[in-house]
């Protein structure tokens, strides 16, 4: 896949899906697993144990290393609010915590595949 491809099909990844909920580095890492370690065969749950084992073991060490994957908790403010954005931004928070996150996710996928 092309990396403009790949940027458009992440982007909703960011700020948790703009929910603040479970962290685009997180999410992100989980669609490579997915690649990775699914076939087109993959259709029932127990067809996915490969995948399942691999996020389970990627949300673990991903965990260990940041204590969640929640946005929120990560950011340690609620980007859902108007306040929460704004304090995010003046603490320059999208240029110092995500891009952690992101690094973070990249080397335990590293270690994974």
């Amino acid at each position: 896949m092309d990396r403009g491809s790949a940027l458009r099909i992440a982007s909703g990844f960011a700020a948790g899906m703009r929910m603040a909920e479970t962290c685009g580095a997180v999410t992100g890492a989980i669609m490579v697993l997915g690649l990775h370690r699914a076939t087109a065969e993959s259709t029932t749950a127990k067809l996915r144990a490969p995948v399942y084992q691999a996020v389970k073991e990627f949300s673990a060490e991903f965990e260990r290393r940041n204590r969640t994957l929640i946005c929120r908790d990560l950011l340690g403010c609620d980007i859902r609010t108007e306040e929460g954005m704004r304090a995010a931004k003046e603490r320059g928070l999208y240029k110092t915590i995500c891009p952690k996150m992101v690094q973070d996710a990249a080397e335990i996928l590293e270690t994974m595949l």
